[in-house]
Formats: structure tokens, sequence, C-alpha cells
């Protein structure tokens, strides 16, 4: 009998090492390390020799996909499920994952094809009153098992169309000695449905939880065998939720699902721009800026509070956007367009949990500072994308067709945009090639007159000095 040995493997990257360290050699996380056993192998390695197909005679069909029922996941997916495909979707707890996974079984047995849910964190009464709860998912077909074998010879023998996983830190392979949840098993689960997967032709949807940064849980191979990985975000405290694809070999990546939590569950927002892009007149610090995901434009209320800082190194703290992002354009204001905020706090929010991450919303991020700072709203109705750079000039956001028509469709009367910006008939289009044209065609009138003033005051002070 051979000697058992064990690993050390990394939970955030997988690489294995003989022997435990404080830090991971693959990845330089820090306490990723958990020891497992290696099985002995049981023989000598056989194989058999293949011919390789030249690309040229490869026939690629494209697969019909399958409509989940609900036209928000589907647009994030590319336009519906694969078949024999894997799906993961990763959010924190609470987020609502199994509830918007058993809407898409109803909706797929209610079109007539069959839906399984292998569960086991719940028991079956339990998802029956989440079922009964949205209604229409008492056709689906619910097994409450965690061994590994018996999901994949009930998925190899039933063959369902879409089977849901949830979630696969619970599945547990007998040969693999260690607790279900670990490295070792969690590879080894999602190995095992992929091939299911491919072979039987099978949609499988895998849940899985996330770490305390956002990351999905486990190993970095779990994120390489599957097809797709769909990033659940939001608080659980609120009502809206934001669907994206971080890797999609079906479709693309930028595209964005909005979900609103209901008393019977989630419920597709197909319109998130007359939801986030809404303002009061006449308030402070608040700006509208047209935002591109994917293929979806999207009005954003994007808000700004200045305040004088209290402490030797003042704050500049962003929620939904790139911090990097906003000290820049913080210093842009400061240098070329005459809005010094040395000494002040600077908060910046993005309403609603949404996250932006295009440069496109630059110009709306800095008229909502530039607002909070002089005390001065932007004009009721008025809109702007734009990036901005180091210079203070202004450069022409991408598809700004698609974002003027949005802004047509939400009746917004003005629109702020760098020069070039191709315009229509509305809605109505104000070029600035600088930064400080751009402030003074989206602010008031003594705006321009209150730059003066500040430009004036520190000049004084300089030569004072």
């Amino acid at each position: 009998m051979g000697r058992q040995t064990t690993q050390h493997v990394c939970t955030e990257c997988g690489s294995a090492n003989p022997r435990w360290l404080g830090k991971c050699p693959g990845c330089g996380a820090f306490g990723t390390l958990v020891e497992e056993r290696v099985q002995p192998a049981t023989g000598a390695a056989s194989g058999r020799a293949a011919v390789p197909v030249p690309l040229r005679d490869v026939r690629a069909t494209e697969a019909e996909r399958l409509e989940t029922g609900v036209p928000e996941l589907d647009r994030v997916l590319g336009g519906g499920l694969v078949p024999a495909s894997l799906v993961l979707v990763a959010g924190e707890p609470g987020v609502g994952k199994s509830t918007l996974l058993l809407s898409v079984l109803g909706a797929v047995s209610r079109s007539g094809k069959r839906a399984v849910l292998v569960t086991g964190e719940e028991s079956p009464a339990q998802v029956s009153l989440r079922a009964a709860r949205i209604g229409g998912a008492d056709t689906v077909g619910i097994l409450a098992e965690t061994e590994l074998d018996t999901v994949c010879a009930t998925l190899e023998r039933d063959r369902p169309d879409v089977c849901v996983v949830d979630s696969v830190q619970t599945l547990h392979a007998a040969e693999i000695a260690s607790a279900p949840g670990s490295v070792a098993q969690v590879r080894e689960a999602a190995g095992r449905l992929m091939r299911v997967a491919k072979e039987t032709g099978v949609a499988i949807i895998l849940v899985g939880h996330v770490t305390k940064d956002g990351a999905v849980a486990g190993p970095r191979v779990l994120e390489h065998l599957v097809d797709c990985v769909l990033q659940f975000e939001g608080d659980r405290y609120h009502a809206h939720r934001i669907l994206r694809a971080t890797k999609n070999r079906f479709g693309s990546t930028n595209e964005l699902g909005v979900f609103e939590m209901t008393g019977s569950g989630l419920v597709g927002v197909p319109d998130p721009s007359a939801l986030f892009g809404s303002t009061h007149a006449g308030e402070v610090g608040a700006a509208v800026g047209c935002v591109l995901e994917g293929s979806r434009p999207m009005l954003l209320e994007i808000q700004a509070l200045v305040a004088k800082s209290e402490l030797a190194m003042p704050r500049r703290v962003a929620t939904g956007v790139d911090a990097r992002r906003l000290a820049m354009i913080v210093a842009v204001l400061g240098r070329h367009a005459g809005i010094g905020l040395g000494s002040s706090d600077v908060f910046v929010n993005v309403a609603g949990g949404v996250r932006i991450e295009e440069p496109g919303a630059d110009l709306a991020i800095a008229l909502a500072i530039a607002s909070a700072a002089r005390g001065i709203a932007v004009h009721e109705g008025y809109a702007a994308f734009g990036e901005i750079g180091l210079t203070g000039r202004l450069r022409p956001a991408s598809q700004a067709e698609r974002r003027l028509s949005e802004c047509r469709k939400l009746g917004i009367a003005a629109v702020v945009v760098p020069d070039g910006t191709a315009s229509g008939e509305r809605p109505r289009v104000l070029e600035a090639d600088t930064l400080r044209a751009a402030i003074r065609s989206g602010l008031a009138a003594r705006t321009e007159a209150a730059v003066d003033q500040s430009e004036t005051t520190e000049a004084a002070v300089l030569s004072a000095a």
C-alpha cells in the first residue's frame, strides 16, 4: 500500500504546494493555503492517439438558445441559455439568486421543457413555500441531494433541458477525503458537472458563494471551467439588483440587467433610465449622466457633496465610481476649471447602487462636483456625457447617437457634450471643447462670474504670500 501524502492548495488560485506557506507563491494571497490529501494513483495511465481535424473542415452551427422567460437575464446571457453550457451565478447571501433562478425554472417548465432544481442548502418544503410566493413554479422537479454521484447519475438518466444546482459548495464526492465546500470538492464537482453538461446537452446553472471582497468563492479554476460567470450585485436591504456578466463565451460581457425585488419575486426593470435618471429641480450637487452598459444606454443620477475638511488629508469617497477616476476629475477641476477642492472633502454617489466603469460619465461627475462646490444647481432638464482629459479638454464618448436617443426618449431638454459629437434635432446639444466651457453651459449663468471671482481671490492670496 502506497504512502498517503498531503498537499496544500490555495483557495484563491488553486495552486498546489508540498508544504504550508503563509503567502501563496502563485497569487500572493496570505493565509489561503489549506491541506488536502493526495489520492494515490490506481494504475498506469493509458490513452489512444487522436488525429487533429483542420479548422476548415469544422462545421460550426449556431445552437438554438433557450429563453429563460426573464428578458433581463436573456440580455445578459446574450440571448438566452445555450444547451450544454455551464453557467455560474454568484452573489452575496440574500441578494435573490435562488428566487431569480426558481422563476427561470418555472418559466422554462411552463414553455413545455423539463426543468430540475438540485437543492443542497434548503429543504423541499422551503423551496415549495418560495415557489408558492412567486407563482408558476409548481411544475419544476426538485432533488434534495448533496451526493455528487447521485446528482450526475440523475442528470444523465433524465436529461432535463435546464438544471439549477443550489449551491455548488454543498456537493460532496465520496472519493475525496475533504469537507464539502473545500477546494478539492468544488473543483471535482465543477469538473464532473461540466462533463455531464457537454455529454448530455443539459444547460446547468451553478449557484456560487462570494467572499468578503465580492469575488467568487472557491478556486479560480471554477471560473475557468464554466462558460459564463454572472455577478449578482445589490444591497439586500434595497429593492434593486444589478446582474452583469464577468465572463461569457457566447456573448458580450458588457450587458447589464436591472431587477426589482417585489412581494412576488424579482421583476425585470425594462427602462432603468426612468428609475435612476430622475432628479429634483433646483437640487444642488446632482447631475444626470448618460452612460453606456454594453448596448444599453442609461440615464443615471450622479450626486456629489463638497464640504470643508477637518482632516490634514481631505477625503475622496466614491460609491459606484472608480476612486482613481474621481481623484483625477477633482485634480482637473482645480487645475483647469478654477474650482479648488484641495481643502474640501468630496463625496460622489451613483443613485440606485449602479456601478459606472466607462469614461463617458466623467463630464456628469464633474458637473455634479462643480454644482456642489459652487452651490449652484445644474439647469433643469440637462444631461451630460463625455470624457475628460488631463489637459482639461473634452473627448467625445462612443455611440453618441444611442445616448442622445435615450435622452430624447426621457424628455431631456439639452445635453452638454464635447465638440465633434453628432447631433440631431432633439434634444438640444450644447457642445464644449473644455471642461470650463462645459461647466459654464451646464450651470447657471453666474457660475462664470463665480469662477472669475474665485480665480481673482486665489491670485490675490498668492501675490500677498
